[in-house]
């Protein structure tokens, strides 16, 4: 009786690694909510080795043994069950951030990285969702390298136009 319990949580827990590592590849969730494939695996793989430590411990012959598994495997599956249900609902429903897009550009600080000039446009560095982007960068006045700028347009998801940060000094 134990060798039985012992392959019906082997089998669980397989099922419940493959539905994770190949759920989403193969689209393997028979339903979804409280019957879907890791809430059943999770439950049999519970009750498998729960049974196989209650027919182990358990005195008596081996229908009373499995009777008293079949109990303490229960008593293990179902909250199993409901904590894999809770952890797949919670994990499906996790709130992310929006992807960034040509207007996340706008009101983006960044500093010239090529020089802009007013024949050709140059690069500004920017950062954009916590990474640092190198992006096409055209503007109203030239401006040298290291020169902190900020984003006015986006013309595109590459290209802006930049004013800096500080206005520059007219030269006399």
């Amino acid at each position: 009786m134990t060798t039985v319990f012992l392959i019906m949580g082997s089998v669980g827990i397989a099922a419940l690694v493959l539905s994770i590592l190949l759920g989403d590849l193969f689209h393997v969730d028979v339903a979804d909510g409280v019957f879907s494939l890791p809430v059943v695996a999770g439950f049999v793989s519970a009750l498998g080795f729960g049974g196989m430590i209650g027919s182990y411990l358990a005195p008596g012959s081996s229908s009373v043994r499995a009777f008293i598994g079949v109990g303490i495997g229960l008593l293990f599956a179902v909250p199993a069950a409901w904590l894999t249900w809770r952890l797949t609902r919670a994990a499906m429903h996790m709130p992310t951030d929006t992807t960034p897009d040509q207007d996340s550009l706008l009101g983006t600080i960044g500093v010239v990285v090529t020089p802009i000039t007013a024949e050709r446009p140059g690069e500004v560095r920017v950062l954009l969702a916590g990474q640092p982007v190198k992006l096409r960068a055209r503007a109203e006045t030239p401006m040298e390298q290291g020169t902190q700028v900020f984003v006015i347009e986006a013309e595109s998801a590459t290209t802006v136009l930049v004013e800096p940060t500080t206005p520059a000094l007219p030269t006399s």
